[in-house]
């Protein structure tokens, strides 16, 4: 049996025995066991997930008091040291990292510890004595682990959804709107295939870009309903065993006024607990968001390319110099950035799709890894597109010379011939002007195709911009 031999620590105890526990750490036994047995890899319980947990305990406290199931003066101490979880002022007490139990009860009772230890030192007793709070009996009255966490998990998504990814997808959008309408008069060469292709305006592509953000954000906000529906109350399998019968409506509407999100009770839990078909859905437009902003990314920085050797259409932002060997050099590192970090959520998707598809009966038990997969996709990629907003496209600057010189070297202005030549005599041009390094013009007017104010008339490109007949 481990002794209380050292002022740095004391001795907590739990159902398999007495546990050393840091002196200064509000944890308990069951935390401490969980960073030995669980002592690798990096990833964090994502801190979301434990500020959530914190405000599922104030609304338990208090819905448990008003029904008589816990002491008001109890109570209040929970809420009281569940308010400071919450707020994130006892942040250094949740040291444990994703690899655990796969219904993260670890993380629940790391919580349910901290905040009764802390509610001890509240109203002056020593922590580690489960008294005047208990963290099983009335920190975590009326819940389970199983349905706890998986609520934390909904409720930190949507706050992280709303806070941080969707706003800083509708100022990218924003940005390529105007972009988008400050080019509308600039016509260039399209591509497709990579290949020369007719004309459309800079201000177009551009609104192609802010579209593909418009329609991310959309949907986005089309799989909101899932998130907002959590489990809370289910306890242990679904059926809500030693929760009171009005737990579950009233805890979720104390959540409701406490966040300011309509969080609702799922109708039916057994389906939330087993698996987590929300959260794979929620993934998956985060994911579908990555692949719009990858295109998006990858196009810019394309056509940024250069200075001189590349397409050059647009000039991007000089932030830092981009070679340690290469004096002068700029690259396109917000885009890169981005990038990056799109493959990154594209990689925890597919990590979302396994592990969502794991649930076992009564239980699904990959929720800590769901979690962590979400919430660092949403916040790598609100970072990344907030960042790539303000040092890349809000700087974006159009080389019209350039542009007009592209215009001017194409040859599929050719296609606006074709009905009056037809094709196969337009294709022959085009190929003769490419083996000759000859002009449009030149071939027309050698081959006595057209005359000089007919085919200026046909191939003005800002004619080619829009349906023709």
């Amino acid at each position: 049996m481990p002794e209380n031999d050292s002022p740095n620590y004391r001795m907590e105890e739990d159902s398999l025995g007495p546990v050393r526990v840091p002196a200064d750490k509000l944890w308990g036994a069951q935390t401490e066991r969980a960073l030995g047995h669980f002592a690798y890899g990096e990833e964090q319980m994502p801190i979301e997930i434990v500020h959530a947990l914190g405000r599922i305990k104030i609304a338990a406290a208090r819905i448990n008091s008003s029904l008589g199931l816990i002491p008001s003066d109890v109570a209040e101490l929970v809420e009281r040291a569940a308010s400071e979880v919450a707020a994130g002022q006892l942040d250094e007490h949740f040291p444990l990292r994703i690899w655990q139990s796969g219904s993260g009860t670890q993380t629940n009772m790391n919580v349910n510890e901290v905040v009764a230890n802390r509610a001890a030192l509240l109203a002056g007793a020593e922590p580690g004595q489960k008294t005047p709070v208990h963290p099983n009996d009335h920190v975590n009255r009326c819940q389970s682990t199983n349905d706890a966490f998986p609520s934390a998990i909904h409720m930190a998504a949507v706050d992280v959804l709303t806070c941080k990814l969707l706003p800083a997808l509708e100022n990218l959008a924003a940005a390529l709107g105007d972009k988008a309408e400050s080019y509308v008069g600039i016509v260039k060469i399209g591509r497709t295939h990579l290949q020369d292709a007719v004309p459309l305006t800079l201000g177009q592509e551009f609104s192609g870009y802010a579209a593909q953000v418009v329609d991310s954000v959309m949907g986005l906000h089309g799989m909101m309903d899932g998130l907002l529906t959590i489990p809370l109350g289910g306890t242990a399998v679904g059926t809500g065993l030693n929760a009171h019968p009005h737990f579950a409506e009233l805890a979720v509407n104390e959540l409701r006024a406490l966040t300011g999100y309509p969080f609702v009770t799922s109708e039916n839990r057994f389906a939330q607990l087993a698996a987590h078909d929300d959260l794979v859905a929620a993934s998956g437009a985060v994911r579908r968001t990555a692949v719009a902003l990858m295109k998006i990314a990858n196009d810019i920085r394309w056509l940024g390319s250069g200075p001189r050797c590349g397409i050059g259409e647009i000039r991007l932002p000089a932030n830092e110099p981009g070679s340690s060997i290469m004096p002068g050099k700029v690259n396109p590192s917000q885009c890169e950035a981005l990038t990056m970090a799109c493959v990154q959520v594209m990689g925890m998707d597919a990590a979302m799709g396994m592990a969502g598809s794991q649930g076992n009966f009564e239980l699904n038990v990959y929720k800590p890894l769901m979690g962590h997969c979400l919430l660092s996709s949403m916040k790598t990629l609100a970072g990344a597109v907030a960042s790539f907003t303000m040092y890349c496209v809000s700087g974006i600057e159009a080389d019209e010379k350039r542009i007009g010189d592209v215009v001017d070297k194409s040859l599929m202005l050719v296609t606006a011939l074709a009905p009056a030549i037809g094709y196969d005599r337009a294709a022959e041009i085009a190929k003769l002007a490419l083996e000759r390094g000859a002009t449009l013009r030149e071939i027309c007017l050698e081959l006595k195709v057209l005359d000089a104010e007919t085919f200026d008339r046909l191939t003005d490109p800002s004619s080619m911009i829009g349906p023709s007949a």
